[in-house]
């Protein structure tokens, strides 16, 4: 599976239960990536897709329901449980640090992967956002 994660300078995702920021541009950008593959989130991320995007589907356990080649938008849950099965992991950097409870589990590069892709986005909530794609 394809995991994608929106992070601050120091790896933080939520705070007290809610996203730290999120924005346009990188929703349009996920859902390009993911086109033509099934498109996995939880309810809480599913608030933030208007209408109805093609191949998205929600679930709770949508880690565990991911198959080879899907994506999953994880904004609140752990990814050291899943890392074998992950193939590529999309970071989503918004260049600034805000409070935080909850962080990313996972360094890509103390696991050994290698950044194939990395490029600014103009964002709306954020000037810049820097994509990093990482593979094993």
């Amino acid at each position: 599976m394809h995991i994608a994660v929106c992070i601050d300078d120091r790896g933080g995702m939520l705070f007290n239960g809610r996203r730290q920021s999120m924005d346009r541009e990188v929703r349009s950008d996920l859902l390009r990536s993911a086109q033509g593959a099934r498109l996995w989130m939880s309810a809480y991320t599913r608030r933030q897709f208007p209408g109805e995007p093609e191949g998205v589907l929600v679930a709770e356990d949508f880690l565990a329901r991911a198959e080879a080649g899907d994506w999953c938008f994880v904004e609140d849950r752990p990814l050291r449980p899943w890392l074998e099965r992950i193939e590529s992991l999309t970071l989503y950097h918004w260049g600034r640090t805000y409070p935080a409870d909850r962080y990313l589990d996972v360094c890509p590069a103390e696991e050994g992967w290698r950044l194939t892709e990395q490029r600014e986005l103009s964002g709306r909530s954020h000037k810049t956002i820097t994509k990093e794609v990482y593979l094993r």
